[in-house]
């Protein structure tokens, strides 16, 4: 269970490192004044294909941190049998897919319909972890 949790992580970090090769140059690009921003708590205005990335960036933040706790208290509870790493694994491709989606052409049906399934995988996980702790 551990390998999902750190490739999660992982992907994680390459949406922030996508956050900021795209963002920094859009501010600049926009001329974006950061002490105008800092004293009127102003919000930062980026073209879309810009901010869904950092959106992303934070919804990666949201529901895998079930997802974290989930999978190590399957792994601390020895219920990291086959098919819950299995299923571990399907969370973190659903993930990485749905990062994709929302990042670049952003077809919301198709974003909901990846977050459903992923959505339906840790429940399945957190279902089947509880009866193997009870």
């Amino acid at each position: 269970m551990i390998a999902p949790v750190l490739a999660l992580i992982g992907w994680t970090f390459v949406m922030w490192f996508w956050l900021y090769v795209t963002r920094i140059p859009a501010m600049q690009k926009a001329n974006v004044d950061m002490e105008e921003l800092r004293l009127t708590g102003a919000a930062l205005v980026l073209p879309p294909e810009i901010s869904r990335v950092a959106d992303n960036y934070n919804h990666l933040h949201e529901q895998p941190v079930l997802f974290y706790a989930l999978a190590l208290a399957a792994h601390v509870a020895g219920a990291a049998d086959g098919l819950n790493v299995g299923l571990a694994w399907g969370y973190v491709g659903l993930r990485v897919v749905h990062s994709l989606i929302q990042a670049t052409v952003n077809i919301i049906p198709a974003r909901f319909a990846v977050f459903s399934l992923a959505s339906l995988v840790l429940m399945v996980l957190f279902v089947r972890t509880v009866l193997a702790v009870s």
